[in-house]
């Protein structure tokens, strides 16, 4: 299993404020935008990326980081195996992506994500 990308997520109730300083003061772009999380970042270079969420998706919480994998059923299975926490999942979600919620050492939220 390889991690292909991080994600931090900011919890907030109007994602739309990102807008002004994310996109027209850094210069970032808006890459998504599904109406309870947008995400702004640097097209073509995936390590520059931060999203904004009302909530997780499906009525789940919004986690703290989103972790794009290249193989979930082997972090899944990992995850398990080392004993850690998992919350929600797996399950494909019907924006494209299949994912579990896992709870790192810190008790933060995690979602390990790959698109299908």
């Amino acid at each position: 299993m390889k991690v292909l990308r991080i994600v931090p997520n900011i919890e907030t109730q109007d994602i739309t404020k990102a807008d002004s300083f994310y996109e027209d003061v850094l210069g970032l772009t808006q890459l998504m935008n599904h109406g309870w999380i947008a995400t702004y970042g640097t097209e073509g270079q995936s390590q520059i990326q931060v999203s904004f969420a009302i909530q997780g998706g499906s009525d789940t919480p919004t986690p703290d980081l989103s972790i794009e994998v290249d193989d979930l059923d082997e972090a899944f299975k990992q995850m398990k195996n080392a004993g850690f926490q998992i919350e929600y999942g797996p399950v494909v979600e019907p924006w494209g992506v299949k994912r579990f919620y896992v709870r790192d050492p810190y008790g933060k939220l995690i979602n390990i994500l790959c698109h299908v």
